[in-house]
């Protein structure tokens, strides 16, 4: 008998449940996905009506790189339920190359920092060692904390609102966020585990009523468009290409902490080396993919992660779902319009305890063995540091640009690279004291 359930990775639920589950991870990441090639083609002045075409090229790469990543190519793939999309991790570099060699520019780095991440890709099983439960769980728990102030920040209004910090905006994200929690604790079957889109839903009515949408984007633009590699063309600078393959260091570590917070919150348990090893591969080769059509790099989206740990939906076939109409959507402009339309505060309702799941996750990873000791300290440096240093940038004022990208923003890098190091330098035989003497203590 066919396997049905939506909570088992190789599942595939009636279209009838995986439509409404595949259709809320698109909505958790369709504004995010888009934003970063607005927020740099703006800057760069990219003309309109190819910034027009480069969404559309965005939805149908996301679409493509999800599936690869749920169902896998050959070796290239982690075959779990990662939705992949545009990173915003990429928009600072990606501005600062534009400004000095066009946008050409950006995508031949892009393209070779892709290939340079498969590459690590090849060899995770290797340094797979550097990566236990304590600093995945660093890294998983580090990703839910950063990303809790976009939450907030899409729940007040979106950035760059007019009204951000609104009462109406704040009413509305409000709202969402109950209906969610209602759904997902107390109602059953379907209803509980699409308890995102029924809030999205809700929200999407009461915003109706409010007077938040505008419609107009959605009329004006086209009912067809083929999205087509190569738009733009590519070129390769040394320091571009560097600066950009330190990027993809960047994303390859928040994706094995997605991959870990997908496996640990719908599983129960750590990513395999196969999977990490196969997703890493997919995370660079996408990065290519995208470099070909034109668009910045894509990496796995968090918030998705999210909606794993919140739901326990792992079927591979609802995220299929899900990407099967971003690559719809990329041949109907009007479908993407219609989703952009609705008002961030919407999204960051839901956004908000998505990202808490999150941070979730990465509790649940660390304190699989006690958090005394040797393990205390690792976790209590490595976050003191890094999401310290991400919450206040400005510690890092006088050192050279090329290190403010990397180690400022969220502090990811930093968190995960002190996490790693303090791992490997810290003799283990401390912590086993300190197990010994606590048992001491504990029988006295």
């Amino acid at each position: 008998m066919k396997n049905r359930s939506p909570y088992d990775l190789d599942g595939v639920p009636v279209l009838k449940e995986a439509i409404p589950l595949g259709l809320q991870h698109i909505l958790a990441m369709f504004v995010s996905n888009l934003a970063p090639i607005l927020i740099v083609g703006g800057v760069i002045g990219i003309p309109s009506d190819k910034l027009t075409f480069l969404i559309q090229c965005t939805m149908f790469v996301s679409g493509v790189n999800t599936l690869i990543q749920a169902y896998r190519i050959g070796p290239i793939g982690a075959r779990l339920p990662v939705v992949v999309g545009t990173s915003f991790a990429f928009v600072p570099v990606a501005i600062s190359i534009g400004l000095k060699y066009g946008f050409e520019g950006v995508l031949g780095a892009a393209l070779v920092g892709g290939l340079f991440e498969a590459f690590i890709g090849l060899f995770m099983r290797k340094v797979r060692k550097f990566f236990p439960p304590i600093v995945t769980g660093v890294v998983v728990l580090s990703i839910g904390l950063s990303l809790l102030p976009v939450g907030i920040k899409n729940l007040a209004g979106g950035f760059g609102a007019k009204d951000f910090g609104s009462l109406s905006n704040l009413l509305l994200g409000g709202i969402v966020l109950i209906v969610v929690i209602i759904f997902n604790q107390f109602a059953k079957g379907i209803w509980r585990t699409a308890a995102i889109a029924v809030g999205t839903a809700a929200g999407i009515i009461i915003a109706g009523f409010m007077g938040k949408i505008d419609f107009g984007a959605v009329s004006q633009a086209s009912y067809f468009v083929v999205p087509r590699p190569f738009t733009y063309g590519l070129e390769f600078h040394l320091d571009a290409i560097l600066a950009m393959m330190l990027m993809y260091v960047v994303s390859a570590v928040e994706t094995v902490g997605d991959m870990s917070g997908v496996t640990m919150g719908g599983a129960n348990r750590e990513v395999t080396d196969k999977e990490l090893s196969g997703g890493i591969l997919a995370d660079g080769f996408g990065g290519v993919i995208a470099a070909s059509f034109s668009i910045l790099p894509t990496t796995s989206f968090s918030q998705n992660t999210g909606i794993v740990a919140m739901t326990g939906v792992m079927s591979r076939f609802v995220v299929g779902t899900g990407a099967m109409f971003l690559i719809v959507g990329a041949f109907i402009p009007k479908i993407g319009a219609l989703i952009s339309v609705i008002p961030a505060s919407v999204i960051g309702g839901s956004l908000v305890m998505l990202f808490a799941m999150i941070a979730i996750s990465g509790i649940n990873l660390i304190t699989k063995e006690k958090l005394v000791g040797r393990n205390a300290v690792i976790v209590a440096v490595a976050l003191g540091v890094g999401f310290g240093m991400g919450s206040v940038p400005e510690a890092l004022t006088y050192l050279p640009e090329s290190f403010k990208l990397i180690f400022g923003g969220s502090g990811i890098v930093v968190s995960a690279g002190i996490a790693v190091i303090l791992n490997v330098i810290l003799p283990k035989e401390i912590k086993q004291k300190e197990t010994v003497r606590e048992s001491k203590l504990n029988q006295a």
